[in-house]
């Protein structure tokens, strides 16, 4: 997308997660609000059931997608998520999300996910916006809203040559002002709560236009997420991923959270 006048607005997706019914969901409901172009920024199977029902939801609508790491490993049949955890125990539930989700995903939706771009350049409105999935500089890369400076994604800007830098992979939705009019957002996700004690998910639209700049909101998602757990349990994927879906507290994944983060949650 190259516009140069005019509003412009687009719907940005973070990690869908297998969670089709979510997709479904943020779709409708940013078609109803105008928006230009759709784009997913990665991760489209882990932790959730059914990986083949999100790829049609994609190409129906016209989807626009960036590989994360997810779709890397899957696509080229790597041995696990390339997700950056450390932890064990993460390592654990994270293999077990992996392994179901490689074993569930069609050789078509693989080749899919191989031939993706890593990352999506779009001007807008006079503004470089950067698409990625963790950061510019690597894909797995965790940047959260506690520990990341604004100095390093002032700095980030300056490399990349971008007034906007959009990304997930955390899971957990922010941004931040940098100067001369740029920003950095995380849009947050659509394949599990926010470990925020809610069930719905988010996404993100930006709004570009030449006299305002750029404009962020941060959308939830309600999605029947009583059909997705009981999806989950009818394919026995973990019951700490079903009642992080039912409960809205993560209870996997944590120890890769820093303390203020992890603070926000139950566990």
């Amino acid at each position: 997308m190259t516009a140069t006048s005019g509003k412009i607005r687009i719907a940005c997706f973070g990690g869908i997660y297998n969670n089709y019914l979510a997709l479904q969901a943020a779709i409708h409901d940013a078609q109803c609000r105008g928006v230009d172009a759709l784009y997913c920024l990665g991760d489209m199977g882990a932790f959730g059931p059914h990986p083949n029902r999100v790829f049609p939801l994609l190409s129906e609508h016209a989807v626009q997608c960036v590989q994360g790491n997810y779709d890397d490993s899957i696509g080229n049949s790597l041995d696990d998520c390339q997700c950056g955890y450390t932890d064990p125990r993460d390592n654990h539930f994270a293999q077990i999300s992996y392994d179901y989700t490689l074993a569930n995903t069609s050789q078509v939706n693989r080749e899919f996910l191989r031939s993706l771009p890593g990352s999506i350049r779009l001007e807008v409105a006079g503004k470089r916006v950067l698409l990625c999935h963790g950061s510019p500089r690597k894909t797995n890369e965790f940047l959260w809203e506690s520990t990341t400076s604004t100095h390093f994604l002032e700095r980030l800007a300056d490399e990349y040559a971008a007034d906007v830098i959009v990304v997930t992979h955390t899971g957990i939705k922010w941004r931040r002002k940098l100067s001369c009019g740029r920003h950095f957002v995380n849009v947050g996700c659509l394949g599990r709560p926010e470990n925020d004690g809610q069930t719905n998910v988010w996404y993100a639209i930006l709004e570009f236009d030449s006299s305002h700049g750029c404009q962020i909101e941060f959308v939830p998602v309600v999605y029947d997420y009583r059909r997705l757990a009981q999806e989950m349990r009818q394919q026995k994927l973990p019951l700490e991923f079903v009642a992080a879906v039912e409960t809205g507290w993560w209870t996997t994944c944590l120890e890769v959270l820093p303390g203020k983060e992890r603070r926000a949650g139950q566990y």
